[in-house]
């Protein structure tokens, strides 16, 4: 039986605490396995299964390899329970994201976070996972890059700049729908090496015409030479704990597997 959704905000609290908590002391020197792909339907979103795109010269320059970014992502396996491997792209990509905003840097962010391409496209390697939170009904897209530390920072800034610039505008969706749409900062834990995160709110009414809100964790930061982003979202509770935890448990992660990539050179 589902938990009340109260028993069941604790529930997933505790569990992210817990995972933060026993990150802050641990030292992961084992890659995690890779997770399964899961099962797709038809979408004009890209779809959220693990994996990774071929080799470039991004790869060359940073070093990083398509081994090593799938071996650096946090699955659901690390995060826990409510989390489970992705069922498939969630409908808001297409019903909310696809939509035109009034101000130049605000549709940029409505489209890298359509696309999930906070770093730009054709960014290579990249690995991607897919997560659901079956109790909140949220789900996550956490993704490994290589991308030279210049271009990294350069998109790190852009975002910093948006809760200034896109703090409050419209967004027309392409059912005519029209959005309100409010960033602002979101604190990430000390991890990596330079990062930031931003809380996307879009309220406005359903297909039915009953009140909605999407609710949107993006985080991104840089790990040496190597970029991860994550963003964490849904129609009911969003728990922000989780996506810091996502964040603290990858920079460690990505750390580690790059500190075994030079050994083992």
């Amino acid at each position: 039986m589902t938990p009340p959704r109260a028993a069941r905000a604790v529930a997933s609290a505790l569990a992210v605490s817990g995972l933060l908590a026993a990150t802050a002391c641990s030292a992961l020197s084992t890659p995690p396995t890779a997770p399964k792909p899961p099962i797709t339907p038809p979408s004009s979103a890209p779809p959220p299964s693990a994996k990774a795109s071929p080799r470039s010269s991004s790869a060359a320059s940073s070093g990083l390899t398509e081994a090593m970014a799938q071996a650096a992502l946090v699955t659901d396996a690390d995060l826990g329970e409510p989390w489970t491997p992705t069922q498939g792209v969630a409908t808001w990509h297409d019903e909310v994201l696809k939509a035109k905003a009034d101000r130049q840097d605000c549709q940029r962010l409505l489209d890298a976070l359509y696309a999930d391409e906070l770093f730009g496209a054709g960014v290579e390697p990249r690995a991607v996972v897919g997560m659901d939170d079956m109790w909140n009904q949220a789900q996550m897209r956490y993704q490994v890059l290589g991308r030279p530390s210049a271009e990294i920072d350069k998109t790190l800034a852009w975002l910093r700049s948006l809760p200034g610039k896109c703090a409050q505008f419209a967004a027309t969706t392409t059912t005519g729908a029209v959005l309100g749409v409010q960033v602002t900062e979101m604190p990430l834990p000390d991890a990596g090496d330079a990062r930031q995160g931003l809380r996307v709110l879009l309220t406005g009414q359903s297909p039915g015409r009953e009140p909605m809100t999407l609710t949107l964790d993006v985080a991104a930061l840089r790990v040496g030479q190597d970029a991860i982003s994550v963003t964490n979202g849904g129609f009911g509770e969003v728990l922000t704990q989780a996506t810091q935890a996502a964040v603290q448990l990858g920079a460690e992660r990505l750390t580690e597997v790059r500190r075994q990539g030079r050994v083992q050179v």
